[in-house]
């Protein structure tokens, strides 16, 4: 049933109104099972009808309802809402009616409904879990994140300018330099270190001018890897043991002026470190970390709340939803803390730890959920030990500084999650000395092997998740390509292939046939065009499938210059007949299939490759490539000039137009010179210059294709011209229009290489690609959200 046809049963219900008979005639709009309405109405052995009141009905899980003649509905309602029966039987909705008007809540959301009856047709959504079409919900960020990521960027801004690193050495020796000061920010604010004991220390015990802390820090530190300090002040002795492998080598400390030392203190001062996440330093990894380095590695930091729409999906919400089935049962509250126990959690691109820190702290509050339902059961005391160990967590990570932040944030997420532990419980383990944080493995994950990163073993269960770099072939690196090839070593036809493919592929082999599935962020190029064809059939023929997808969304994050993607989550596991999930524009649907093109069908469709059209229809062509330094394009001004001076020149001048020209109607020209015409364009002294420029420009090109093209160097690089009628296709445009912005030309405009052309005349060719139904076929197999590769 689709959203248009519950909305008019829906219509069509009002009328019918104060009794009971209305919820189930709702619960049948929605798509109940009509068998499960049935047990419902029925009263006794077998009923779903938990009440024993003939206006009330109770469905586990489902909804309470009451029908009543009171026109006090807020007092009923919230009566119902503070009723035993609530958390004893969790309805999802609570609903109070009268002959007029509807009150309901979502339990799960918090959500209210307040309508009258008459217009319920007008907020029918509301009740769209019921049909399987569940409200997604926003996270907020925590802007004491972004406050904290821009102060350490000043301060490491402030220490390069005196501190140059240039080895790899001196590089690791000032990320792990941050990593230890971040260490100490923590500690001060979340009661490992006495409060400010770090920051003001530092205000206290060293010269304004800064010329004596790096010596001061590196006492410090060294202090902090000794368990045995007989003999030293007591300003030294004030900080405790930390072990953990934090301070354990010596590494060279940045030297300070009176500028740095002052932020070093603000940074310890202006901030309570304990309101800020540790996901913090993903937005620190864009914030500190070279702008160009980032985007060389392809690095996109993930918020929370999109971290959230991975796990949540993956794992956690089966999680919960075995804690609210099992609730009553001391048993299987024991046998689900087992199996949290067992869990492993591993992401082979993991940055600066941001998934595996979520995913850690969620697993925590479940398992405190777990115990404190215990303790209501149990009669004989029960005192809670967390099992969830830091040990669970498994990560690869090719950034050195990525790599030192992951270990310490997983450090302060389990102290963070300790402290609440212990607010609940009365206690929990202690923070110091440190034990070894998680599995966190400094490389490459295209090189690693990952059975040997995150072993299997009887008993556990894995999921892989992460938000791996996403490039296509043309923008990779000599080493990136090097290291798809080596992915799909032994494998044809893989060379174009998109770089975040080869976690995907390598990523369905770790899981095969284990008790595993993975989930990874992408950009939603890999279920496109010819990606489609390269990646997913090496997918399926691993036995493995689309478990759910998030179809395209856009993102931004906390992070200083934060990148905005339009993504998709993928998510994969061995082939089951366990009900698929697709998450769209806020609503859930479970669905029976869904195919590489993120969509519900009831088997795996993949459109192949093809060159030439399926019927007789005229072929596309990318347009005309000047490869000339810009010497062979004209501004209008400069055209104006030229033919002011030299009359004669127009013979050689056509419009050039690309999509942006097109779109914009912004007016280029070009010269177009055919060979047999060269001769008479070379005695006008100002293209001859222009030819002259276009050599000088092709020979000094570090490329021979483009220095064979020097001897040409009065036609463009690679000319696709043809003196004729041509429809302009343009490559990029937003997926917001209806209609996709072709152009018709004449022969006088030369189409650009930032366009493909149709050479052809008929103007039932423009009418058909023009057509709404193609643009619909368009978004259907290349569905990117405001960035459409209209030609594919």
């Amino acid at each position: 049933m689709n959203i248009a046809q519950i909305e008019e049963k829906v219509k069509a219900l009002v009328g019918k109104i104060d009794q009971v008979e209305f919820l189930f005639n709702l619960l049948d709009c929605y798509g109940k099972p009509k068998a499960s309405i049935t047990r419902l109405k029925i009263v006794g052995t077998g009923s779903y009808n938990l009440s024993k009141k003939a206006d009330e009905v109770l469905w586990k899980k489902q909804v309470f309802f009451k029908s009543t003649s009171s026109d006090k509905l807020l007092s009923v309602i919230d009566e119902m809402k503070h009723a035993d029966v609530v958390d004893r039987h969790q309805p999802r909705f609570i609903i109070a009616i009268n002959g007029i008007q509807l009150l309901a809540i979502d339990t799960k959301t918090q959500d209210t409904l307040d309508v009258p009856l008459a217009e319920l047709n007008k907020k029918f959504d509301f009740f769209l879990p019921w049909a399987g079409l569940e409200k997604s919900q926003a996270r907020g960020e925590n802007p004491a994140d972004v406050k904290a990521a821009e102060k350490m960027a000043k301060l490491f801004d402030l220490l390069r300018d005196s501190n140059a690193a240039v080895s790899a050495q001196e590089i690791h020796a000032q990320n792990v330099f941050l990593s230890r000061i971040l260490f100490c920010y923590f500690a001060e604010d979340t009661s490992i270190f006495e409060p400010k004991l770090f920051t003001n220390h530092i205000a206290s015990h060293t010269a304004e001018d800064g010329s004596d802390l790096d010596d001061y820090l590196t006492r410090v530190f060294d202090v902090m890897n000794l368990e045995k300090r007989k003999g030293l002040p007591d300003y030294l002795t004030d900080f405790p043991y930390v072990n953990g492998g934090l301070f354990a080598d010596k590494l060279a400390v940045p030297k300070f002026n009176r500028r740095s030392r002052a932020m070093l203190i603000e940074c310890g001062a202006d901030l309570n470190w304990s309101e800020i996440n540790p996901d913090i330093f993903g937005s620190m990894i864009q914030a500190v970390v070279d702008p160009d380095e980032r985007g060389n590695l392809g690095m996109h930091y993930t918020s929370v709340p999109n971290i959230m729409k991975v796990i949540e999906p993956l794992f956690l919400d089966e999680l919960k939803a075995e804690f609210d089935k099992q609730s009553d049962s001391k048993a299987k509250l024991e046998q689900l803390l087992l199996r949290l126990e067992h869990l492993k959690v591993f992401d082979p691109a993991c940055g600066s730890g941001n998934f595996l820190i979520i995913a850690y702290k969620e697993l925590r509050k479940l398992e405190m959920e777990i115990f404190k339902r215990l303790q209501e059961l149990s009669e004989d005391g029960l005192i809670p030990l967390s099992r969830i160990k830091l040990s669970q967590f498994y990560g690869i990570e090719l950034d050195d500084f990525a790599h030192e932040v992951a270990i310490l944030s997983l450090w302060l997420a389990e102290h963070q999650m300790n402290m609440k532990f212990k607010a609940s419980f009365g206690q929990c383990e202690p923070a110091l000395p440190l034990k070894n944080s998680g599995n966190i493995v400094h490389g490459n994950a295209l090189r690693e092997d990952w059975n040997k990163v995150c072993p299997a073993s009887e008993g556990s269960q894995f999921f892989i998740l992460g938000n791996p770099p996403y490039l296509g072939s043309s923008r990779q690196s000599d080493e990136q390509k090097d290291d798809v090839a080596h992915v799909f070593q032994g494998i044809e036809g893989y060379k174009s292939i998109d770089l975040i493919s080869s976690w995907f592929y390598k990523g369905a082999q770790y899981i095969q046939g284990k008790s595993a599935q993975l989930a990874l962020v992408s950009t939603n190029s890999i279920c496109q065009g010819e990606q489609v064809g390269l990646l997913w059939p090496r997918i399926f023929d691993q036995n493995i499938e689309i478990g759910f997808v998030h179809q395209s969304f856009r993102w931004q994050n906390n992070a200083k210059k934060n990148a905005a993607v339009y993504c998709v989550i993928i998510g994969l596991r061995n082939a089951s007949v366990a009900e698929k999930i697709i998450f769209n524009a806020g609503l859930t649907q479970k669905v029976e299939n869904i195919n590489p093109y993120l969509v519900a069908t009831k088997r795996n469709i993949i459109l192949p490759k093809r060159s030439k059209p399926l019927s007789k229809l005229p072929s596309m062509t990318y347009g005309s490539k000047p490869t000339d330094g810009g010497n062979l394009l004209l501004e209008p001004s400069e055209k104006v000039a030229l033919l002011e001076k030299r009359p004669e020149a127009k013979k050689f001048l056509k419009r050039y137009i690309g999509a942006s020209e097109h779109t914009k109607n912004k007016e280029r020209w070009c010269l177009w010179i055919e060979d047999i015409d060269l001769n008479k364009a070379q005695v006008i002294p100002e293209i001859m210059e222009r030819i002259r420029l276009v050599r000088k420009f092709r020979l000094d090109s570090t490329k021979p294709a483009t220095r064979a093209l020097a001897s040409s160097a009065h036609r463009f690089g690679e000319p696709r011209y043809i003196a004729t009628n041509s429809i302009l296709v343009p490559i990029h445009g937003s997926d917001r229009r209806s209609y996709i912005p072709f152009g018709f030309l004449d022969k006088s405009f030369v189409a650009s290489n930032a366009t493909q052309v149709i050479y052809t005349g008929e103007i039932h060719i423009f009418g058909l690609i023009s057509s709404l139904m193609h643009n619909v076929w368009i978004k259907a197999v290349d569905d990117r959200p405001e960035l459409t590769h209209f030609g594919q």
